[in-house]
């Protein structure tokens, strides 16, 4: 039997993502497991639900160390001991540095809750019903030493209604969230991603094109 994929998770919130990923990881349908989930935030629900699944969780806060390197350092090293192959981003509210990409090339996953290169950065449901758009969604990429600027994955694509407020639609995208992290994670544990500049590839490739998509709807 192959090994399975060794992931490191970074969280600073409630851990919902981390979670879908778990459940996916433990019913064995993603060839993986979480060996270790790093948060910067000791009151984090995530090291709740690492805990709860008999995964290893550490606490490293930030705001002991005297730089941003110096933090990504620390961060860098507890991942590299536990021999992580591919790193996670799951609600990390830190912006990493050269040294934590430069350990990690092409090994770090990032969701962002828009649909790339639109909205990156912070309160990106509200700039997108402020804006008028009629379709947002989620990304998942890999991760470089810009902000949500690296290599797209997997998209997946939300309609925006006339009545949502950025709490009904932060909770459609967050359903979508928890379906495309674990493809991206199974891609990558499959060897079937490639990176070629601002590509990523999939090889075997899958052509299957789905429906155009219209908001408002052409009856």
């Amino acid at each position: 039997m192959s090994r399975k994929l060794r992931i490191g998770a970074l969280a600073s919130g409630g851990g919902t993502n981390l979670q879908a990923i778990i459940d996916r990881c433990q019913d064995g349908s993603l060839p993986a497991e979480i060996v270790l989930v790093i948060s910067n935030n000791q009151d984090a629900g995530a090291l709740e639900r690492a805990n709860r699944a008999g995964i290893s969780t550490l606490c490293i806060d930030h705001r002991r160390h005297a730089s941003r390197e110096e933090f990504d350092r620390a961060v860098v090293g507890a991942l590299q001991e536990a021999k992580v192959d591919l790193v996670i981003l799951a609600g990390f509210m830190r912006i990493i540095s050269e040294i934590f990409v430069e350990a990690f090339p092409n090994r770090i996953m990032n969701i962002h809750p828009a649909l790339l290169p639109a909205f990156p950065g912070l309160h990106v449901q509200r700039k997108a019903l402020e804006y008028g758009v009629r379709f947002s969604g989620c990304t998942v990429h890999f991760v470089d030493i810009g902000t949500d600027t690296g290599p797209i994955i997997i998209q997946a694509v939300v309609p925006v209604l006339d009545a949502d407020t950025e709490a009904t639609l932060s909770a459609r995208i967050l359903e979508q969230e928890h379906k495309i992290y674990p493809r991206a994670i199974q891609l990558f544990a499959e060897g079937r991603l490639r990176v070629e500049g601002r590509r990523v590839s999939i090889d075997p490739p899958d052509d299957r094109c789905p429906p155009s998509l219209v908001n408002p709807a052409i009856h």
